[in-house]
């Protein structure tokens, strides 16, 4: 998909002009995500591990196609930064727009804990983007120090997810 300024132009105008708050256009490898208030671009070369969705799994995962919640308040937004002494830790960041499960089924042990140790490849959480599973698979080692988002939650592209202690 070659993207022509022109017709994003007029998609921003477009969006502009009505409730939409997001919209998500993908033809092939390329996506162009549309955000009232920010907007990302997502092209080829992002790594994406992909599985079949599970009859298992929580039933957000079902309701993903509703309407994405409101932002979250100040506070919250605040509570999912690092703090000024966390410097020395490493943020594992979504790669894609999705909903952030910490385990592959409800009944199913949580992929990591605060406190565990990870190795790079070691999956972390699942993604569910687009009725599919993205298993992401952590690109550090170290041990997780905090977890950021909710098991549940809609993230967005490049929300922290979260610090691994990289020399833990």
């Amino acid at each position: 998909m070659n993207i022509d300024l022109d017709q994003v132009k007029l998609l921003l105008e477009m969006v502009g002009e009505t409730d939409i708050s997001e919209l998500t256009i993908e033809v092939d490898e390329e996506r162009i995500t549309i955000k009232k208030g920010g907007a990302s671009i997502a092209g080829p070369g992002q790594v994406i591990h992909t599985t079949h969705v599970s009859d298992h799994m929580p039933t957000a995962a079902a309701k993903s196609n509703s309407a994405a919640p409101a932002p979250a308040p100040a506070s919250q937004a605040a509570a999912n930064t690092p703090a000024a002494d966390n410097t020395d830790l490493t943020p594992i960041t979504s790669p894609m727009v999705g909903t952030f499960y910490r385990s592959p089924s409800p009944s199913a042990p949580k992929f990591v804990e605060v406190g565990d140790k990870v190795s790079i490849g070691q999956t972390v959480c699942i993604i569910e983007a687009m009725k599919l599973m993205n298993d992401l698979p952590s690109e550090i080692a170290g041990k997780i120090v905090k977890i950021c988002a909710e098991n549940g939650s809609t993230v967005e592209y490049g929300q922290q997810l979260f610090l691994v202690d990289t020399k833990g």
